[in-house]
């Protein structure tokens, strides 16, 4: 598997995706929102866009379906719950649904609700599991429920399935919100080492070779990860003093997306 990351450099901060075949050529663009950026990164490799995979509805996530599609008449697919909120869905997925591209690669599918209730995540087995992850989870932070999600669902989605994914997963976003996000996890948590020591080279860094990270490292910096932390948990009753004298995960989590709500 081949993984290309396309910064669109756009205010949204977006991060497309093209996973191709190294025997094939075939590839997949996943939210090709820069659909010149994709067209012409998969022209430049030599590879064939024959598939199209929205991870959810958001405009900044299917705007360039229409003129991928055209360019190369790759099949469109997404969430099957999404069918009346994207146009022209060849393939509705669901839970354990598996998309193959060329001769070498498989994607599992998996329905993670939250950020919007019909979105998907594709993960990657093969020499090193990669989690392709939407608005889902980003590096250091959490999916917004803004428009159309629901807090509820977006725990769900972490605690049963994010977290149980294996520690050396790379994680590949939709957005780049990592200074931001880790700003957040040493407001949270002004004791977390590893947050410090990253955060300085987050603000500096060439977003056209952005850090992966892996699981294992979002459990460190990620506050949404880390819900039984006595300093994540001290900080929160500070901001809600009828908290539980040992609050559930769910409860933290919930107070902390609404803290970030407004941060």
């Amino acid at each position: 598997m081949i993984v290309e990351q396309i910064w669109t450099a756009n205010s949204g901060r977006n991060f497309n995706y093209l996973i191709a075949c190294s025997e094939t050529g075939e590839a997949l663009a996943i939210d090709p929102l820069d659909h010149q950026k994709c067209l012409a990164a998969a022209k430049a490799k030599g590879w064939n866009i024959t598939q199209v995979l929205n991870t959810h509805h958001h405009r900044d996530h299917t705007g360039g379906n229409d003129q991928v599609i055209a360019a190369t008449h790759a099949k469109l697919l997404a969430h099957a719950g999404a069918k009346d909120q994207i146009e022209g869905i060849d393939r509705g997925l669901k839970a354990g649904d598996v998309i193959k591209i060329g001769k070498t690669v498989e994607l599992e599918c998996l329905d993670t609700p939250g950020h919007t209730m019909s979105h998907i995540c594709v993960l990657a087995h093969g020499d090193r599991a990669a989690l392709f992850c939407g608005d889902t989870l980003f590096n250091a932070g959490a999916g917004n429920c803004h428009n159309g999600g629901h807090p509820n669902e977006l725990y769900n989605t972490f605690a049963a399935q994010l977290s149980k994914l294996p520690d050396e997963t790379l994680i590949y976003p939709g957005h780049d919100y990592i200074a931001r996000n880790l700003a957040f996890t040493l407001d949270r948590e002004p004791d977390n080492a590893s947050a410090r020591a990253m955060l300085p080279k987050m603000e500096r860094q060439d977003t056209t070779k952005a850090l992966v990270t892996t699981l294992s490292l979002e459990k460190e910096i990620n506050t949404f990860f880390r819900l039984t932390s006595p300093s994540v948990i001290r900080r929160l009753r500070e901001a809600f003093p009828d908290l539980p004298d040992n609050p559930d995960q769910k409860t933290v989590f919930l107070k902390l997306r609404e803290l970030r709500n407004k941060w």
